[in-house]
């Protein structure tokens, strides 16, 4: 299974250029079972990279377009009557996938916002009293642009919160741009990325991540990482629990996709920013420092004790 998410990454390389790092969080978090927010300018590659990913792990994925007009049943779906058979039947919605890409999701309503992350947390969906459960996996990648406030709608901190980790993918490097122009001369990179694993694969190598070994010492040194975001006089508001689950998720994803069936610190580092960035809130004093959140967890990381592990046998 490991070898088999190594090849994912080398088949979404072909079409993403340049973001391994990147590409790698975003696996790291597929593999937690987590859902990933993509805040970036526009034509930087996000679509790109979540199509790529669905066509590696052959998944199905669908597309919204998040605007103004957009409903919660757009997402969810709806209940319409068929006269054939004389009862109402379930139209799925957008979100009954595998994969699904929430294109822009800070233009849309406050209400359907709300409806894409109820399903997020619940895992099923609820039409007119009738549950429906999601395919499996489901994994959400929303993006949103910083850029242009015009009919946005900024997602408040407590749905924010939903998301395992926010990241940016950014410009590429100069000659990163022109290996994106080299293979667009032969058609769409998207084209070349083949499937390597089935969603039963990636079903298997979730519950194998989920079972990576972590120690209590590796636990308490993410306990107090969290504890010192809320202490920090530069937060106004620290992490909540919700930001512990899903850092101790990354790091145990981390060291999965690096072969060891256990948790080091240097794995709770390398998600510790990403997977807290977007749950905190910079205090008066930390504005008028000109500090950003990124800069005030780097500082909680070099301040806290890191754990000397006990050796395993």
């Amino acid at each position: 299974m490991r070898e088999k998410a190594a090849a994912i990454l080398q088949e979404v390389q072909k079409a993403v250029v340049g973001k391994d790092k990147i590409l790698t969080k975003v696996l790291m978090t597929i593999l937690s079972g987590g859902n990933i927010l993509l805040e970036d300018i526009p034509g930087v590659g996000k679509t790109t990279l979540a199509l790529a990913f669905s066509r590696a792990m052959h998944l199905d994925c669908k597309r919204l377009q998040f605007t103004p007009d957009v409903l919660p049943s757009d997402v969810t779906g709806f209940t319409i009557y068929n006269k054939a058979k004389g009862e109402f039947v379930y139209q799925p919605g957008a979100a009954m996938c595998n994969l699904f890409l929430a294109d822009e999701i800070n233009r849309t309503s406050s209400k359907t916002q709300s409806a894409l992350l109820e399903i997020m947390e619940e895992g099923r969906v609820t039409v007119d009293g009738v549950t429906h459960p999601l395919p499996q996996p489901f994994i959400v990648l929303a993006t949103q642009n910083p850029v242009g406030s015009a009919g946005t709608q900024l997602l408040p901190e407590s749905q924010m919160d939903r998301f395992t980790v926010q990241l940016s993918m950014g410009y590429p490097a100069a000659e990163d741009e022109m290996e994106i122009l080299r293979r667009r001369s032969d058609g769409s990179p998207l084209d070349r990325v083949q499937p390597v694993v089935s969603a039963q694969d990636l079903i298997k190598m979730q519950q194998e991540a989920a079972q990576v070994h972590c120690e209590d010492s590796i636990l308490e040194y993410i306990v107090n990482l969290i504890v010192a975001t809320r202490n920090s006089p530069m937060l106004k508001l620290g992490a909540s629990p919700r930001g512990s689950i899903a850092v101790t998720g990354l790091a145990r994803a981390c060291a999965y996709l690096d072969g060891r069936d256990y948790v080091i610190p240097e794995d709770v580092q390398c998600v510790f920013s990403d997977a807290v960035c977007h749950r905190v809130l910079l205090s008066a004093q930390a504005r008028l420092a000109s500090a950003s959140a990124k800069s005030i967890l780097q500082k909680i990381l070099t301040d806290t004790p890191v754990p000397g592990m006990r050796k395993r046998k």
